[in-house]
């Protein structure tokens, strides 16, 4: 927000989780004062009944800075889903399409055997996807059985030497302990912000949410708490643990792309300002 007021610029949402309308408190959507101060790009796109895809978000993003060049508007892209900068910035793989009878057949096997499968026909893939990753687990053997290749190879060719769009880039990094006890801190200050209460009113209004969006962290945590499969105290405990595993996958992708500047984020925000801006 610093950033954009300075620079005059406008931010881009780069998360997979605050495209959704009323799922506010649980992805720390930026405030509609703070929206009212800053323009913000890609947030409130769609109910949370509906699915949304890497390839629209790419669609979009490129209409969003299409549009910021013509206005002549710095653009800054900010958020914490990488495979959402990975697409925008390198290109996309695309793959094969779906096979009902194939992912029916994998839902049906409980993660840690997709798992162990998925280590001996993709070491890579398996290093890459956590054993409890039941979505991705289940593409990257779809992949396989449909193409006898690894998605890991179709994702080392979907490298580009070339960038899709110019960009600075600029990363916050943060000791494992500080991290975690923002991490807890952030749980609790959410869930005293109505974070339980606007997970209940998402199911009274919706029913069901779409499976994208029922498995973002906190969220699907918070759903069991309210169907009654755990204590509110567990679910709250499983966030905390959730949201310290997310971190630490984000920062391992994060840590691929080139040409980043880490500056370490527990410094004063004047002094990032500087850095960011180089001065």
């Amino acid at each position: 927000m610093r950033l954009a007021e300075e620079i005059g610029g406008e931010i881009l949402s780069v998360d997979s989780m605050q495209v959704y309308r009323g799922m506010d408190v649980g992805t720390a959507k930026p405030t509609f004062e703070e929206q009212r101060a800053v323009r913000h790009h890609l947030i409130d796109l769609v109910d949370p009944t509906a699915t949304f895809t890497v390839a629209r978000f790419v669609e979009l993003a490129d209409e969003a800075i299409a549009d910021a060049k013509r206005r002549d508007i710095p653009l800054i892209a900010v958020g914490g889903t990488p495979l959402y900068y990975k697409a925008l910035f390198q290109g996309m793989f695309e793959g094969p399409g779906a096979d009902d009878a194939i992912r029916a057949r994998l839902r049906a096997t409980p993660s840690d055997q997709l798992h162990k499968r998925l280590s001996k026909v993709d070491p890579a893939a398996a290093t890459r996807i956590h054993s409890n990753d039941h979505r991705r687990l289940i593409r990257a053997l779809e992949v396989y059985e449909l193409t006898g290749k690894p998605i890991s190879s179709f994702q080392t060719e979907w490298d580009s030497p070339t960038a899709r769009h110019e960009a600075t880039w600029i990363g916050l990094s943060w000791e494992k302990d500080a991290l975690n006890q923002r991490i807890n801190a952030r749980t609790k200050a959410m869930m005293s912000a109505g974070w339980l209460e606007e997970t209940r009113a998402l199911l009274a209004r919706y029913g069901q949410l779409s499976k994208t969006a029922a498995e973002a962290t906190g969220y699907h945590q918070l759903i069991e708490h309210l169907e009654g499969w755990m204590p509110l105290d567990e679910a709250v405990e499983q966030i905390k643990i959730g949201t310290r595993q997310l971190a630490r996958r984000q920062m391992k992708w994060l840590r691929r792309f080139p040409n980043v500047r880490w500056l370490k984020g527990d410094r004063e925000i004047e002094e990032l300002m500087c850095d960011a801006l180089e001065r």
